[in-house]
């Protein structure tokens, strides 16, 4: 549950990115990225090829039973902007999602992101016609 204070900043955060989208239009836009975090569900099913391994000839055969996969939550994160997803992070079993995970998360985000930024303006600078 928000708080009223989290309302106001929300509130106004927003209306400190609006009146830079209205002074910047489309430019402001590509240099916006968000996240949002989700719980998915994660198992990792056993094929029938890996069952076998580590069985020799003269084994007895397995036994096999109805197979249950054993699904789990994991913490999805994913981070994107104008042109698509720039980072996809799940969280170590254990781990909370707390300031110090968003600051390595947001590092490990950070040099593909300013890479590809990079690239985005040396193209549109060299597809730019002269004035």
């Amino acid at each position: 549950m928000l708080t009223d204070e989290m309302k106001m900043q929300r509130k106004t955060t927003s209306a400190e990115l609006l009146k830079l989208y209205e002074e910047e239009g489309e430019g402001f836009i590509q240099r916006v990225f968000t996240g949002v975090e989700s719980w998915v569900h994660h198992f990792d099913p056993e094929s029938k090829r890996q069952s076998m391994e580590d069985w020799h000839k003269s084994s007895p055969s397995a036994r096999k039973f109805k197979v249950v996969t054993s699904a789990r939550k994991v913490m999805l994160t994913v981070f994107w902007d104008s042109e698509g997803i720039v980072h996809i992070e799940f969280l170590k079993q254990g781990n909370t999602v707390n300031s110090e995970w968003y600051i390595s998360s947001l590092s490990k985000l950070s040099a593909p992101y300013k890479a590809r930024n990079t690239a985005s303006r040396q193209s549109q600078a060299a597809h730019k016609s002269p004035d």
